[in-house]
């Protein structure tokens, strides 16, 4: 095989994502997959490839197991070879990141510095990468942060109205997150309208079990909804997005409610899964909504209302509103919530096309909205693919 690949690593907690992407422009995974419930005896790592899907067990494995059998399954298909630089997901890079980077030991550092920023997400992705570099030490490897695409907003944007000295010593203000999805999204946005890299201002719905959205002003991030973790902001599949603080204080004193009976409720209990008393699964409640289902109806109407009211607060960073996209499991394939959404957005003079919404499913994108008023667009993000571009970039210019 004459093509040169990156490999992309999403590692978590108790799972390793992963994707062989060709160095190709707009090229699909040579070899994808999943190894999930690590560390567990029903530990399994799943390819996916053009032959067809296989799973195998690994007894109970931990990362490194995962790591050393998805390298063994790229050395057996003959393509390790080919594999000419690692790139890797990182959730938090707090302050000390704007922008992908070469991993070194000073860059695992930093990113141990901003792990108290994200407990459950930086120490597996630090694992991942201590892995990677272990097992292929030849390879240039590159960090990609999901909150680097947010260090272009501006203190207004990003501060909290608490004490400073908060923010001096523990950094606590808003990062963002999902900052690869909206960087790639609003790229393709801009070349699907168009529109002048210099001159335009888009409100990107990236919604999925997690949800954030963006304002993006001349290619760059001005603020956006999710803040120091991702919770703030948009209903999710089982976390709240935005509530009164009051509120958790009065939970906690009448219902005797600790900190981690707070933090258990707001990020597992919450959102669609508390709203409906049903599900978190958007799918699950558009079905039986339409059953008349009384708490998947309010999840839905809820999870619309308070993406319709965030995109237009959004949408005031902007100097104009060229265009609303959603991507997202859900933004890119519940026809019904973009229309729930869009007809929120009458101020703003947003016509659906109904025609082309039913259309944008399952990975089809495209202009959901008529003629005229700003533009609504569906676009199936690809986190993927920007990683594997970084990484290309970064790599090929340490070399």
């Amino acid at each position: 095989m004459n093509k040169t690949l990156t490999l992309v690593i999403n590692c978590g907690s108790s799972s390793l994502k992963f994707a062989l992407m060709p160095n190709e422009s707009g090229e699909d995974p040579v070899l994808s997959g999943l190894a999930e419930r690590l560390g567990d005896s029903d530990a399994s790592i799943t390819y996916k490839s053009s032959e067809g899907k296989k799973e195998e067990s690994l007894n109970g494995g931990d990362h490194a197991t995962a790591l050393e059998a998805l390298i063994n399954h790229i050395d057996q298909k003959g393509l390790l070879a080919s594999v000419t630089a690692v790139g890797h997901r990182v959730v938090h890079g707090g302050e000390e990141f704007h922008k992908s980077v070469l991993i070194d030991d000073k860059v695992i550092a930093a990113i141990e510095r901003c792990s108290p920023l994200a407990p459950l997400h930086n120490p597996p992705n630090l694992l991942g990468i201590r892995v990677a570099r272990e097992k292929l030490p030849a390879l240039p490897q590159v960090a990609v942060f999901d909150t680097a695409f947010h260090q272009t907003m501006e203190p207004q944007a990003y501060l909290y109205a608490l004490p400073m000295e908060y923010y001096r010593e523990y950094g606590v203000r808003r990062y963002g997150f999902h900052g690869t999805s909206h960087r790639f999204v609003s790229d393709e946005t801009r070349r699907m309208l168009a529109l002048d890299p210099k001159d335009h201002g888009i409100v990107i719905a990236h919604l999925g079990n997690g949800a954030s959205a963006t304002a993006v002003k001349n290619g760059e991030s001005v603020d956006t909804t999710m803040g120091l973790t991702p919770l703030e902001g948009l209903v999710m599949g089982t976390r709240s997005g935005d509530v009164d603080p009051g509120a958790l204080v009065y939970l906690a004193n009448r219902a005797n409610m600790s900190i981690n009976d707070l933090d258990n409720m707001l990020n597992r209990k919450s959102g669609l899964l508390g709203l409906s008393e049903l599900s978190n699964d958007c799918r699950t409640l558009e079905e039986e909504a339409a059953k008349g289902h009384p708490g998947a109806k309010i999840a839905l109407d809820v999870f619309a209302h308070r993406l319709a009211r965030l995109i237009g607060g959004l949408a005031m960073s902007l100097d104009r509103l060229d265009a609303v996209t959603f991507t997202g499991g859900i933004g890119e394939n519940s026809s019904l919530l973009r229309k729930m959404t869009i007809e929120r957005l009458k101020p703003f003079g947003i016509v659906l096309d109904d025609a082309a919404n039913e259309k944008c499913v399952r990975g089809t994108s495209g202009v959901i909205s008529g003629a005229t008023g700003p533009k609504a667009l569906v676009v199936a993000t690809n986190e993927e693919l920007m990683i594997a571009r970084d990484t290309l970039a970064i790599a090929n210019a340490s070399r």
